[in-house]
């Protein structure tokens, strides 16, 4: 049977292609049990565990020394870097030198840099953040290295997520003053 917009080849490339994918994503989510925070450019989890090596050159260059080993809990995972942003937060550093420093592509400088690239994604929770009770904070809109593009205050102070300029670096979570933070981070894909 023919697609409606091509030939035959056109039609089992995508259906072919689509049930690849699916394979792909189920083997994933058997394989990799718990999902890490990995450093800026890595790329899809499977393909990352394949091509790490373990050799610690992006942990050595990373500035803020957010980049570190992971526990040998993390099965497949253990040793592999990742960011522990309770720990220490990645800083969106302009040139990434950690997806620079990788030898193997495992991690791989995004072409845009930061533009549209994400480590997670946030979540507010209003019922923790004191800026929805009426005290003055703004903590977390001071702290984003992003700035305005990711996370400004509106007219009353509070936060304000901007998906769109969001990097997911979890600063503004280290930063969140309640306990727990009113922020939670989440790995891209989590959605």
């Amino acid at each position: 049977m023919l697609n409606p917009d091509g030939t035959r080849r056109d039609f089992f490339r995508s259906t072919f292609g689509r049930i690849g994918r699916e394979v792909a994503e189920r083997t994933e989510r058997r394989v990799v049990v718990e999902r890490h925070f990995r450093p800026p450019g890595a790329v899809d989890e499977i393909t990352f565990l394949s091509l790490c090596t373990r050799c610690d050159t992006c942990i050595e260059v990373c500035p803020p020394h957010a980049i570190v080993k992971a526990p040998a809990s993390a099965g497949l995972a253990a040793g592999t870097p990742m960011i522990d942003m309770a720990r220490q937060p990645c800083t969106v550093c302009p040139d990434i030198p950690c997806a620079a420093a990788c030898p193997t592509g495992a991690l791989v400088v995004p072409a845009h840099k930061w533009a549209g690239y994400r480590l997670g994604w946030l979540e507010l929770v209003p019922e923790r953040c004191i800026a929805f009770h009426e005290v003055e904070c703004g903590v977390c809109a001071r702290a984003c290295p992003v700035g305005d593009r990711a996370l400004s205050l509106d007219d009353r102070g509070r936060p304000v997520l901007k998906a769109e300029g969001c990097v997911g670096c979890g600063v503004c979570v280290r930063a969140c003053v309640t306990t727990p933070p009113s922020l939670t981070l989440h790995p891209v894909t989590e959605r």
